[in-house]
């Protein structure tokens, strides 16, 4: 079982998922003529070198079987041609009602299924109309699906997974999408529990800018050869409306969903705070509301207070930029897949928004095929119905820092997905747009004497996720418009890159949020801090979505990469800047013109009681990434502009 945790510079920052080719059925012919394999459901670190031997046959497992539905090639078909611009069938979308009749699992083949599995000697613990829950012993889950489950080490740890690939029987007529749950990496503790208290208080320390360059650091030291501006206290809807063209647009009549896991007791009271501190609308009556599980789990492996920020910050980002529009917050039981496909699931089966925050994800060598297939499938659900995901990119560039290995994240790499890259955004005087940079942060500590910045520019801590995929081939609307060399980065075919889009996520150039937190001396209270990560630019993309649909007449813009892709291809570019996107580059103040803040922090995260640290922040050294003109894999094809917004206008 793997765990998802939440994105953004001030959290944690990881998940798990994944992605496959469109319409690629999982299950297919096996050797034995009475078995279909479940392609992918033996991991790729189930090898013999790993093998540590057979699982006891006694060993409990807990495993979800996922339903193909009566017609996955059909599925995927309906998906693509309702997105696409190019299509006659562009816009057409199903009710939740219409696409389980037409796409969904018959009664008949949930009740093969259910006989299959009690007759392998599993409990039927759930049936809903994407999957049937199963608890049982190895043997039994031996029986059902084919294969022998055995343990392997792995870094350092041990874990069970089929020693072959799972199969279910052929006279099922491919009604098994897939099963999860037969490997146990990384396994996390499952049992109830209460939600912890929100974590201990977090502040910034100043200065600050108010607007982008407002305070000059005049007496720390040059960087770039010129003195430099302090880190904006962090900007607020107001600006980020100006930066991104909502114009008179409020996202009226739109439906935003977010998922996170767990859910921040203190949402209302936090978020209405904020919004009456900042000028943003007040909620009306139901405007925000909770869609929650009965019990959570593994709130201590999963760190659980930590996603109250980020529900927090995606509630408060997408009100601030679609002040207008409805929200309803999703939260998973715990950060495990199952849960968080629960969470996206509720979502599809009852129609619940048009458009879904995702601020969660892992890194691609993470990924199983098994539940990328689950993931795709609600993907290609919500597309049939007009919703659209949007999932960051990631918080830690190509990855190599943090892995050692140069890959993107998941559940973004998916082609059913819109990923979004994040950007350092300069707001000036008078909300005025100045410029965007690709996110990509090095820092280099003041000097004991105060004289210099040690090692200058110094290292890379944080930028945006981005990268040619290494799984996921290139979806049609990439075709033309990702550069060649991107596309191939891994090998002669061409694959997914991402992100797709962007926004602002630099948390130098940050969101400031409210939030309740635990205050070091013990109890309560409502404070506001900047944050960042492109656990903000996923909302803000979904609130700048909220404005387009408006502009569409209130119509559903569903999954929204082939109209994206297609504007961006249409765009010309003028040396005033797009008519439809920003075109954002390392350098957009000039070529070898680097970019700096300074930033003052508490070392203890709350007060000056263990002192101050003082830094530069350089802007736009995103690891081995880079933003360049047109298409790239820092910022795709750039971020929205009032044009992109007005271009939707019916």
């Amino acid at each position: 079982m793997r765990s998802m945790r939440p994105r953004g510079a001030a959290c944690a920052a990881l998940l798990a998922a994944g992605a496959l080719v469109l319409g690629t059925p999982v299950a297919h012919a096996s050797t034995d003529p009475g078995r279909d394999t479940l392609r992918g459901t033996r991991p790729a670190w189930a090898t013999a070198k790993a093998d540590a031997g057979a699982a006891s046959d006694s060993s409990k497992v807990s495993a979800r079987v996922y339903l193909a539905g009566r017609d996955a090639t059909g599925l995927a078909a309906y998906a693509k041609a309702v997105s696409d611009p190019a299509s006659t069938s562009y816009g057409k979308f199903l009710s939740a009602g219409q696409t389980q009749a037409r796409f969904g699992a018959t009664a008949a083949q949930v009740a093969a299924v259910r006989k299959w599995l009690k007759g392998a000697g599993l409990t039927v613990t759930g049936t809903n109309r994407r999957y049937v829950s199963v608890t049982g012993e190895v043997a039994d889950a031996e029986r059902a699906f084919g294969t022998q489950l055995h343990n392997y080490r792995k870094s350092g740890h041990t874990y069970r997974a089929p020693a072959t690939t799972a199969s279910a029987p052929a006279g099922l007529n491919g009604a098994v999408l897939t099963v999860t749950g037969l490997d146990t990496a990384p396994h996390r503790a499952t049992h109830d529990d209460r939600l912890p208290p929100p974590d201990t208080v977090f502040r910034n320390a100043g200065p600050f800018s108010s607007y982008y360059g407002s305070k000059t650091a005049s007496t720390l030291p040059t960087a770039y050869g010129t003195k430099i501006p302090y880190a904006v206290k962090g900007y607020t809807g107001k600006q980020l409306r100006a930066a991104y063209g909502a114009g008179s647009r409020t996202g009226k009549g739109v439906r935003v969903a977010i998922t996170d896991a767990y859910a921040s007791p203190t949402i209302a009271s936090d978020a209405a705070t904020y919004a009456k501190g900042h000028g943003d609308a007040a909620y009306r009556g139901g405007q925000l509301r909770q869609v929650l599980p009965k019990d959570y789990t593994a709130t201590e492996a999963c760190s659980a207070s930590g996603w109250y920020g980020e529900e927090t910050l995606d509630v408060e980002a997408v009100h601030a930029v679609a002040p207008a529009a409805d929200i309803t917050y999703v939260g998973a039981a715990s950060c495990h897949d199952d849960d968080l496909l629960d969470s996206l699931g509720k979502i599809v089966d009852g129609r619940l928004a048009d458009i879904v925050s995702n601020s969660w994800g892992d890194i691609e060598a993470n990924q199983t095929p098994d539940l990328a297939a689950a993931y795709d499938q609600v993907f290609q659900l919500g597309a049939v119905e007009g919703i659209g995901f949007y999932f960051s990119s990631g918080d830690d560039g190509d990855e190599v820092a943090n892995t050692g290995t140069k890959q993107v994240d998941t559940p973004a790499n998916s082609a059913w997905v819109t990923a979004v890259g994040g950007t350092s955004l300069a707001v000036g005087k008078g909300d005025s747009y100045l410029w965007e940079t690709g996110w990509g942060t090095l820092k280099a500590n003041l000097s004991d004497d105060g004289t210099s910045w040690t090692d200058f520019p110094g290292a890379f801590t944080s930028g945006a996720g981005g990268g040619t995929s290494r799984t996921v081939p290139q979806p049609f609307y990439q075709r033309g418009v990702v550069p060649k060399a991107l596309a191939t980065a891994n090998g002669a075919a061409p694959m997914r890159t991402v992100p797709d889009i962007s926004a602002v996520a630099d948390p130098n150039t940050g969101f400031l949020i409210g939030q309740t937190q635990t205050l070091p001396e013990g109890g309560q209270a409502y404070g506001e801090y900047r944050i960042g990560g492109t656990s903000l630019a996923a909302p803000v993309v979904a609130g700048v979505q909220a404005l387009a649909q408006e502009a569409h007449g209130g119509r559903p813009l569903g999954f929204a990469n082939p109209a994206i892709y297609a504007r961006y291809a249409a765009s010309s570019f003028s040396a005033y800047g797009p008519t439809v996107f920003h075109d954002v580059t390392d350098d957009p103040t000039g070529a070898g013109a680097g970019l700096a803040v300074a930033r003052v922090d508490f070392v203890n995260g709350h007060d000056p009681g263990d002192g101050l640290a003082t830094s530069v922040r350089t802007l736009g050294a995103d690891s081995s990434l880079h933003a360049v003109r047109g298409y790239d894999d820092v910022t795709g094809v750039g971020s929205p502009t009032k044009g992109y917004v007005e271009s939707y206008r019916r």
